[in-house]
């Protein structure tokens, strides 16, 4: 059987990717209704157990926000940023 055919193929992995750890507007929602949190930043989040030391952190929009709340985070999706603009909150990217 000739070379290449007994050497495994491997696939790319890309060497610049960033990585982020998700957050949902839900869990959000949550820690403000259960521990009365209101402005949330990686700390709040490590404190909670929502991320590791190192993580980069995005928020996700799946969920319903009610609270007025002011988060701070790497990267957000568009969803997360409408949603906590129209419950009055402030979106701040790090």
């Amino acid at each position: 059987m000739p070379l290449y055919r007994r050497v495994p193929k491997g696939g790319f992995k890309n060497i610049n990717r960033v990585e982020y750890a998700g957050i949902n507007i839900d869990r959000i929602q949550k820690l403000h209704d259960e521990k009365g949190i209101t402005v949330f930043n990686p700390e709040i989040f490590r404190e909670n157990g929502l991320v590791s030391k190192n993580d980069l952190i995005k928020i996700l929009g799946r969920g319903e926000l009610t609270a007025q709340v002011e988060v701070s985070a790497h990267a957000f999706s568009e969803t997360a940023v409408k949603a906590i603009e129209t419950s009055g909150g402030v979106a701040t990217k790090m």
